[in-house]
């Protein structure tokens, strides 16, 4: 009995032992990971910022950008360092087997290579955004302009580069084959072909459209299907505002196959309109209206002396037409319309002067009758006039009498 009972103890103390040297391991992994967790913020209250005020010196211009894009990935670095380090002390300090501890430590460092792969494409996804200066001084270095339609597309097609490898490379690290996947991809890549025509139409149309350039974002365009301005342009489709703030999205394919206007390329603004004036208006009243308001546009300024008519044009069936045909110089519609307003003034303004009105439509019918039938007409035309008095007549005396037979009934209530 005594012997099982030493027996018992020694097993209870090498347990308590062995007790604490786990939790004392286990503390200085925990206490590792915190020094880890505290040079994290550290490094971005003081280190980071002092990187960011060297790099507003330099002349690069991008190299800011850079710093900015690889900010958060630099912040969970620290974090994956410190579980590694962690980690890897743990597993020599506690009393496993070694098949065991190697086995961890190959997984452990397995899989911080595939997040030191995640950070990198983490970085250059954040890199390869549409703010970013670096892509704008490429295309500068180059000659080439990125305008807001080719910048956007040309940072989405980046980014799904980056994923893609990313993708690829972090399934590699963890062990699988990427050759096989790859191969399947050019199989499965014929189906999705053939299934998905529409959409690899819209992207050939979203690549000609960025070719060509027929608009770019915040442009006022017109098709025979929808008129408004540009917002965004994807790999599928564009979309539009409309003038009613309708968002009309249009598939690439058929915007690139459609006439498109863009009002947003005019260098001045035309104002364009008949005038009409009565038929009977005098000759050398009609030439000093048309003079007068040549004069007035002539001598605007805000009106392009390029192409001005003012002329007397054509006869109509009831009136005298003065043609105006002009431009502005400026193309922004609130002050188009201001201008057009003053125009319009000027021209009342003339007209009055001129003692000269508007025209009306108005058509004048001559009825060919003789004296007797006219006679006749007179006649039957005083006869219904006498008969439309008297019923107005008879319908005011019958009000009279309501109202005296009402007032009574009120006298006697």
């Amino acid at each position: 009995m005594s012997d099982w009972l030493r027996n018992w103890q020694g097993i209870q103390q090498n347990l308590t032992n062995n007790s604490l040297e786990i939790l004392g391991v286990i503390g200085i992994s925990l206490l590792i990971f915190i020094v880890f967790w505290i040079f994290r913020r550290i490094f971005t209250t003081y280190i980071f910022k002092l990187f960011l005020r060297l790099t507003k010196k330099t002349k690069l211009g991008y190299d800011e950008s850079i710093l900015l894009a690889f900010e958060k990935p630099m912040r969970t670095f620290f974090i994956f360092i410190g579980l590694l380090v962690s980690i890897n002390y743990a597993v020599a300090e506690l009393p496993i087997s070694p098949v065991v501890a190697a086995a961890l430590t190959s997984g452990t460092l397995t899989l911080f290579r595939a997040s030191i792969v995640f950070l990198i494409a983490w970085g250059l996804f954040n890199l390869s955004s549409e703010s970013s200066a670096w892509l704008t001084k490429i295309g500068n270095r180059f000659n080439y302009e990125l305008d807001q339609i080719l910048l956007p597309f040309i940072s989405k097609a980046i980014r799904f580069i980056i994923i893609a490898l990313a993708f690829a490379i972090i399934a590699d690290v963890l062990g699988y084959d990427v050759n096989g996947f790859v191969a399947g991809l050019g199989l499965g890549g014929l189906a999705f072909a053939l299934a998905a025509q529409d959409s690899v139409k819209n992207i050939f149309g979203g690549i000609v459209i960025i070719t060509e350039k027929p608009f770019t974002i915040g442009d006022w365009i017109q098709t025979p299907t929808v008129e408004g301005t540009v917002e965004d342009l994807t790999f599928r489709s564009t979309r539009i505002r409309t003038f009613a703030d309708g968002l009309v999205t249009v598939p690439n394919s058929t915007l690139s196959n459609e006439a498109i206007t863009n009002w947003s390329k005019m260098g001045r603004r035309q104002i364009s309109f008949q005038l009409r004036i009565p038929f009977t208006t005098p000759r050398d009243r009609v030439d000093t209206v048309v003079k007068d308001i040549r004069q007035y546009l002539q001598n605007h300024d805000a009106i392009n002396k390029q192409t001005l008519f003012v002329h007397f044009d054509k006869f109509t069936e009831n009136s005298l037409e003065i043609m105006l045909y002009f431009f502005t110089n400026t193309t922004n519609w609130g002050e188009w319309l201001v201008i057009k307003e003053e125009v319009h003034f000027k021209i009342l303004e003339v007209l009055e002067r001129e003692e000269v009105s508007l025209a009306t439509p108005a058509r004048t019918i001559i009825l060919d009758t003789d004296e007797d039938e006219a006679e006749e007409l007179e006649e039957k035309l005083e006869q219904l006039q006498n008969k439309d008095e008297q019923e107005k007549g008879k319908k005011e005396t019958q009000r009279e009498n309501e109202q005296d037979t009402n007032t009574e009934k009120g006298k006697r209530s």
